[in-house]
């Protein structure tokens, strides 16, 4: 697992509807204010770089010291699947944010769910927790 990990889920307006902090490192506020400003920071370059491929998985956009930012822009709502990380397992990345797409997917589907408000649910939390520790 990578040492440092913090994973969002930012709504087609930009709106971030799931955050987690899933690395192995000691957690410290600082720290985790300053890994949501590089995803934010992020955000343009995200948005640019989905018009110009059809990829979903866009690798890695941005750099930050030692830290990088890969994306995943889903195809049908336009939200992006953001992951700061140290580590360079692609096909790691890659699987981590099929299988959470799956999940957010499922989320959609449920008839309690407001589209583009925040996911709360406990289940779809534990679930990225599991991913994350399998694939990153």
């Amino acid at each position: 697992m990578a040492t440092t990990a913090c994973f969002i889920i930012v709504s087609r307006n930009d709106i971030p509807i799931y955050e987690a902090e899933v690395g192995s490192a000691a957690k410290r506020e600082e720290a985790a204010q300053l890994h949501q400003f590089i995803l934010h920071a992020a955000l343009d370059i995200v948005q640019d770089l989905a018009w110009t491929t059809s990829a979903m998985y866009l690798k890695a956009v941005d750099r930050f010291n030692d830290l990088v930012v890969s994306a995943y822009v889903t195809a049908e709502t336009h939200t992006r699947l953001m992951l700061l990380h140290d580590s360079r397992n692609d096909d790691g990345i890659k699987s981590f944010f099929q299988e959470v797409h799956e999940l957010y997917i499922k989320t959609l589907l449920n008839p309690t769910y407001l589209p583009g408000s925040r996911i709360t649910s406990s289940h779809f939390d534990t679930k990225v927790r599991a991913l994350a520790r399998k694939y990153l």
